[in-house]
């Protein structure tokens, strides 16, 4: 007993002696079998969940934030990748579409040149390349990538697959100098004119296309006899007349038909069959009168 009240007699050891106390209590209820929490549960958890809240939530937000970073950056990336892929896209497009254009103007050609074939046995229709263009109005050519050695010579006939572009003026090893028909004047000694016919009507109609209105953007027919049966809307083509231009080259279509200047012959207005523009490839004609 002495023992016990010098232990009492020291504050310390008595209230940890109660707080042992009250802890074995307190184990003892809430071990026991109950329905709901006792008040010290409730008291610790809710004490725990409080700060819980607060160091959690921030610590959420922030760990959200950093998550978000690392998404835009996913995101960027996916976006430079898809950029890309659609650069790759367009370009791959553009050159299938080229590649496209180019295999259907070979084709179209080729069948040209089958269809010339047919109809003129000793003409040999040779497809050229346009490497440039002179837009110089009184001497508008064209120069292509055929020369003396591929049996290109001056005066030879080019045209396209729509009709007439001109003829070969100057000759080099591996070009050649178109100089086009619209440059085509009656006036000019240099300048050849074209022995022409009408498509259908080869043995019934001719006339001479001299030169070619500036104005109107039509080449003018002339020398056509008045019983002559053109009329609007027939396709002129090369007669083969004079061995310069062989035969059922496409000149144009006429537009209108009037009397000449003296009333002895009529004269033709004749709409270009080719545009004179957008050059990509061109056909010469190599003819008998000029063998390789």
């Amino acid at each position: 007993m002495l023992i016990l009240f010098k232990l009492l007699g020291n504050k310390r050891l008595f209230f940890l002696l109660m707080a042992l106390i009250l802890f074995i209590g307190v184990m003892g209820f809430t071990v026991g079998p109950r329905v709901g929490l006792s008040w010290p549960e409730k008291f610790v958890k809710d004490t725990v969940g409080f700060v819980q809240n607060i160091f959690y939530k921030p610590a959420g937000y922030i760990a959200g934030f950093f998550e978000d970073i690392s998404n835009l950056r996913d995101l960027e990336e996916e976006n430079e990748q898809l950029k890309i892929a659609l650069a790759h896209y367009t370009r791959d497009k553009a050159k299938y579409n080229y590649t496209n254009a180019q295999i259907k103007k070979l084709e179209d050609g080729l069948r040209f040149t089958q269809e010339q074939k047919a109809r003129s046995k000793d003409d040999d229709y040779r497809i050229a390349h346009v490497l440039s263009v002179s837009n110089d109005p009184t001497n508008r050519t064209l120069v292509i990538d055929l020369g003396s050695k591929n049996g290109v010579k001056p005066d030879m006939a080019v045209t396209t697959d729509k009709g007439l572009v001109g003829t070969v003026s100057k000759v080099s090893n591996f070009t050649a100098t178109v100089r086009l028909s619209t440059t085509l004047d009656s006036k000019d000694p240099t300048s050849n004119a074209i022995a022409a016919t009408v498509q259908g009507k080869e043995d019934k109609s001719f006339g001479m296309v001299e030169s070619y209105d500036q104005d109107s953007g039509y080449f003018v027919m002339t020398k056509i006899k008045t019983d002559d049966p053109l009329k609007e809307g027939d396709t002129v083509i090369s007669s083969g007349l004079g061995g310069q231009f062989p035969k059922f080259i496409p000149i144009g279509t006429v537009k209108s038909r009037q009397k000449g200047e003296f009333g002895m012959t009529d004269t033709a207005y004749i709409e270009p069959a080719t545009t004179f523009a957008d050059w990509d490839i061109v056909f010469v004609v190599i003819t008998p009168e000029a063998p390789e």
